[in-house]
């Protein structure tokens, strides 16, 4: 199963690297579906992540019986807003500054501008990475402690998920 799964998208990889490189250009069925490829990808990362936020705010906003009627629930120590979140969400927003730098420093043919911009995104995105396993080490509730737990690890670690994608499809 999933190892006919990833011969198939090397295979199809391929094949579009080979018509962007070689013939200089994707057909237009290919650029087509392409762009609504991309157009559907978006919409499910989007119902994803706010399939989490509807699941946190629907735990945070009426608490249960079960919850005591308090959130966070009794014995749950959050973090603090202003230390490694705030520092993590600081490095997210100077990476996306980077890319966009790469980005046109590319689409001007500045390439050494483009490389160190890239190398900076890199590193950007390895220290959230750090930072969000420091966060989780010290987390004092685990994903099967409650809801918040459960919320909490589901959603940053879909989202460290996406940037250490990220991070390594920039470094390939």
């Amino acid at each position: 199963g999933i190892f006919l799964t990833i011969l198939i998208v090397y295979q199809w990889w391929r094949d579009i690297s080979r018509e962007a490189t070689f013939l200089g250009d994707h057909t237009n069925f290919v650029k087509k579906n392409m762009k609504i490829g991309m157009i559907l990808f978006i919409s499910s990362e989007v119902l994803f992540f706010l399939s989490f936020f509807w699941a946190f705010f629907h735990s945070s906003l009426a608490p249960s019986i079960e919850l005591g009627m308090n959130w966070p629930p009794m014995n749950i120590s959050t973090f603090n807003p202003l230390q490694i979140p705030l520092l993590n969400t600081i490095i997210l927003l100077s990476s996306g500054f980077t890319v966009t730098w790469c980005h046109h420093s590319m689409m001007n043919n500045n390439y050494k501008e483009a490389m160190k911009s890239l190398k900076m995104t890199i590193m950007l995105g390895l220290l959230f990475t750090l930072l969000q396993m420091w966060e989780y080490i010290e987390a004092s509730f685990s994903f099967s402690d409650c809801c918040y737990g459960s919320t909490f690890f589901m959603a940053t670690g879909f989202h460290g998920i996406h940037v250490i994608v990220g991070t390594l499809f920039l470094t390939v």
